[in-house]
């Protein structure tokens, strides 16, 4: 049965384009068409889609405001587009705080490689969308301990200007008993529905030199999720790689920068590691960690047209698995596709500890799933639960 979708934008010329696009693949239907955000709900709670490619700027009610009521009324996978600006970036960032799922490029060609592609990547997009079951946000607090969730230390910022904490949407999968795993036993994984409890994870008492995270579709609300819980004093360099644009990842790192206690700043060619801050790989280009004496220095080099992502997971963890061996742990989030799996393969080789995000967390499980079925994670971690795994993880007794 095709995924219902429903195409809000008030250009008339992108409507048709974006069904078109849509239509063009039998698994998906366009069902209706709004022409600004106040339609977009009254057809959200009329026709129940499946998905929802919206606009940000549009006339009565704008992209944003309208992704906060569907999401208040009627939760839904929603799709945005945005420019390449930095105001683009921004307001991107205030829709997935809102409880959007992703977003492309309004002109989507900008990262693909020809028009081919450009169909064939928003055509994945709504289908990965829309396979997802959700589920009205809760307003519960995680699992995570007080502790470990404490205020933001830098500038106060108001509510528009954050994430929300929402619970990312269910697979509607229900999770089965979570595993017991010896720390002698490296070489056993997480089924890919099944997520380790706490309560299961030992710390290993390895003396890390840095922490990866690597993830894509979903990315920028997990990644603020387990950032914020950090303490300014986290004992170890950060390096993050999430799929984004070269003009939101400077808008992405200062705003990651306001919300967390430690510091995040977007990766410069030459950036000497230091333990607390988080360096963010830039879009459109690659970040490979170097040794430079007992700490590491990064690396940041043009993405080559060959290569899918830019920046790429693979990439990042596989010049980490040279520079520190063993002393890493590394982490995927979700994220579609496979990128990261290769990467994680070499660090593990070399002793890194490799875990990943469990299915029912994810907003498209792909990436974490890569690594999990290729037994390469030797845990699967819901995303309330990895910032508290983390924390335990890296201590120094």
């Amino acid at each position: 049965m095709a995924i219902k979708v429903l195409v809000v934008d008030d250009s008339s010329f992108f409507r048709r384009r974006v069904s078109e696009i849509v239509n063009k693949d039998p698994d998906l239907e366009v069902v209706a068409v709004a022409v600004n955000g106040k339609e977009a709900v009254e057809m959200a709670a009329k026709l129940k889609p499946q998905v929802i490619t919206m606009d940000i700027e549009m006339p009565v009610m704008d992209g944003i405001t309208a992704v906060r009521e569907i999401m208040a009324t009627n939760p839904t996978p929603i799709l945005m587009f945005s420019s390449l600006t930095h105001d683009g970036a921004k307001a991107t960032l205030d829709a997935l705080e809102a409880g959007a799922l992703d977003f492309l490029p309004k002109r989507f060609e900008d990262i693909a490689t020809n028009k081919d592609d450009a169909i064939l990547l928003l055509q994945q997009r709504i289908k990965a969308l829309g396979r997802r079951r959700v589920y009205r946000p809760s307003s519960a607090s995680s699992s995570l301990s007080t502790s470990s969730s404490p205020e933001p230390r830098k500038t106060s910022v108001s509510a528009s200007d954050t994430y929300s904490s929402r619970r990312p949407f269910s697979s509607g999968l229900t999770p089965t008993p979570a595993a017991t795993h010896s720390s002698a036993s490296p070489d056993r994984h997480t089924p890919n529905n099944t997520s380790s409890s706490i309560s299961s994870i030992r710390a290993s008492g390895k003396q890390y030199k840095v922490l990866l995270i690597g993830t894509s579709t979903g990315g920028p609300v997990a990644l603020q999720k387990v950032l914020t819980a950090f303490p300014a004093n986290y004992p170890h360099p950060i390096v993050l790689i999430q799929h984004m644009p070269a003009a939101f990842t400077p808008a992405f790192a200062a705003r990651l920068n306001t919300l967390c206690k430690i510091d995040v700043k977007e990766a410069e060619n030459g950036d000497v590691m230091r333990p607390g801050c988080a360096y963010l790989a830039p879009g459109g280009m690659q970040l490979m960690v170097e040794r430079n004496g007992i700490t590491g220095r990064l690396k940041v080099v043009p993405g080559t047209p060959e290569m899918n992502y830019k920046p790429s997971v693979d990439i990042t963890f596989a010049s980490a698995s040279k520079a520190f061996g063993g002393d890493v742990l590394a982490v995927v989030l979700t994220g579609m596709g496979a990128d990261g799996r290769e990467g994680a393969r070499m660090l593990k080789s070399v002793g890194a500890t490799i875990w990943a995000q469990d299915e029912a967390s994810c907003v498209v499980y792909g990436m974490p799933q890569a690594v999990a079925s290729a037994g390469i994670s030797t845990h699967s971690i819901s995303l309330d639960n990895i910032a508290e795994a983390i924390l335990k993880e890296s201590s120094r007794g």
